[in-house]
């Protein structure tokens, strides 16, 4: 299924979409796929799989660590996607990188790997909007979405270029700072997810500090799609049911 017939399906049901991040290869490359799989169970409608990379300058400690085991165990972009290649999700698989380990693939290679593997879409932080239009072409010839990121300091006419040149939806980050898990969402958030839908028509995927059931639930009208990462990568590391969670966690993106 792909992102966009995935937010169609979506929209039709009338619920908000739960993106599932887990990073690639953490605690090992074998794990990561089963946990994947588990996420996809418990009823995610997109999986975005982190590559480990050693300066995760947008991740907070809790990717951080995890992203530190990954490569310690010998994660790599390339290994992880050839375990994503050895399996068939039926949701849209997401692959969320810095950089440098695309370049360390080889950019003339990227297109084919990643369709080969089944993925569907792409985000890198630390690649500016403005640099990205040499990759879209890369990608899109592959089916590969190219997802760009929206802050709460951008501008209107910036939210404009954004939904433009993002393909499948607009990763919105809901703070300024680094991933992780939050008690309590800032209270602009809601202003600036209104503001992102009024000058995009593409879908809105909100990320950053979500973790909860009640979060999800604050930002369903809000939002096409929420995502939950460092959460869930917590829950593997304290061996928690990561299915039952992400059941938990999807429930709460349906109307009561």
């Amino acid at each position: 299924m792909t992102i966009r017939e995935t937010f169609e399906r979506l929209r039709s049901r009338d619920e908000a979409g739960l993106a599932c991040y887990l990073m690639g290869g953490y605690p090992t490359l074998d794990a990561s796929m089963r946990n994947i799989r588990a996420a996809v169970e418990g009823g995610a409608d997109l999986i975005e799989v982190g590559i480990p990379f050693s300066d995760p300058i947008a991740d907070g400690p809790t990717i951080q660590a995890a992203s530190h085991e990954a490569l310690v165990a010998g994660a790599s972009l390339r290994r992880i996607l050839e375990g994503l290649a050895a399996q068939r999700f039926d949701v849209p698989i997401v692959i969320m990188t810095y950089l440098n380990p695309l370049l360390a693939l080889g950019r003339d290679r990227i297109g084919a790997d990643f369709a080969l593997s089944g993925v569907s879409g792409l985000i890198v932080p630390d690649l500016p909007m403005e640099e990205s239009d040499e990759w879209t072409p890369l990608l899109s010839d592959a089916g590969i979405s190219l997802i760009q990121l929206a802050a709460p300091t951008s501008t209107d006419d910036r939210l404009r270029e954004i939904g433009k040149r993002s393909e499948g939806f607009v990763y919105a980050v809901s703070l300024t700072g680094t991933t992780g898990a939050r008690r309590e969402l800032s209270s602009e958030l809601p202003a600036f997810l209104k503001r992102a839908k009024q000058l995009t028509a593409k879908p809105i995927a909100v990320g950053f500090g979500i973790s909860t059931p009640e979060q999800i639930r604050s930002l369903r009208e809000h939002a096409d799609a929420v995502v939950v990462g460092s959460r869930l990568v917590d829950a593997i590391r304290q061996n928690e049911d990561l299915c039952g969670l992400v059941k938990t966690l999807k429930a709460a993106t349906r109307s009561a």
